[in-house]
């Protein structure tokens, strides 16, 4: 019959090894999460969230501005109307698609990673595997192109507002405020191609000018474009993150999948 204190040590023992292999367990799951990936995913989930919202009720915003103001005649921005309409439902799209694709590049981050080489013993990949990863490093070559023609896209209406926001603050500078000159200070937004040059009125002079910069619909619009086109440029830095991510991953699942190797993104 073993001693107690024998006994006690070797309980303290088998505990200590089981606390280690707990952490090291720990260690290894953390050595295996796709760090690259998973930030890139956060990243685009939330650039896409900012542009689509905001987007939609800056666009939404605009058309109220220039039905009150700037086109009184319906028939003179009716197509401008229905495009962007078409782009509040492009919108819903967006958002779904890049939701939908996070998700599948995130899972794609995880499944090249050192994670599954602990999981099913050696590091082996199909052919079908490494075609579906570049077609992943395909994909989001395009997509991250095709964003950022949209960032620049969505950087026109922030324009286009803070052109009108500076006229109207030359309008309240103690310079012009009270003076003549002040209602030969003007806004034509015809010359942004945004409504024809028939639209009637199409150009707003001084204090009508200022009325419209007080307004809640321009306040609200000016600074959802603004944020809408900040989450556009995130969402870029994010497809970004997954081009180094993808390519990376597809170079090592390439060339390297006959040696004991494994991804880190």
């Amino acid at each position: 019959m073993k001693p107690a204190m024998e006994t006690a040590a070797e309980e303290n023992t088998e505990q200590s090894q089981e606390r280690k292999g707990c952490f090291e367990c720990c260690i290894k799951c953390l050595g295996g999460v796709p760090y690259a990936s998973l930030v890139a995913t956060i990243l685009c989930f939330s650039g896409v969230a900012l542009f689509c919202g905001c987007g939609h009720v800056a666009l939404a915003g605009t058309v109220a501005i220039l039905e009150q103001h700037f086109s009184t005649n319906i028939r003179d921005h009716a197509v401008l109307s229905d495009v962007i309409q078409m782009m509040q439902y492009v919108i819903y799209g967006i958002a779904s698609f890049f939701f939908l694709y996070g998700i599948i590049l995130l899972a794609e981050g995880f499944y090249t990673t050192s994670a599954v080489k602990e999981l099913h013993g050696e590091f082996k990949t199909t052919a079908c595997g490494r075609c579906i990863s570049g077609m992943f490093v395909f994909l989001t070559y395009v997509l991250g192109v095709a964003w950022l023609g949209v960032f620049g896209f969505s950087a026109v209406p922030v324009f286009m507002f803070y052109n009108i926001w500076s006229t109207c603050e030359v309008i309240k500078s103690p310079q012009t405020n009270g003076t003549a000159s002040v209602e030969q200070i003007c806004v034509d937004i015809r010359q942004y191609g945004i409504i024809p040059w028939n639209a009637f009125p199409g150009k707003i002079c001084g204090s009508a000018l200022e009325n419209i910069c007080n307004t809640n619909e321009f306040y609200m619009s000016y600074h959802l474009f603004i944020v809408a086109c900040a989450g556009a440029g995130a969402t870029v830095i994010a497809l970004l993150i997954y081009m180094m991510a993808t390519t990376y991953n597809y170079a090592v699942l390439k060339f390297k999948s006959r040696e004991d190797c494994c991804t880190k993104f």
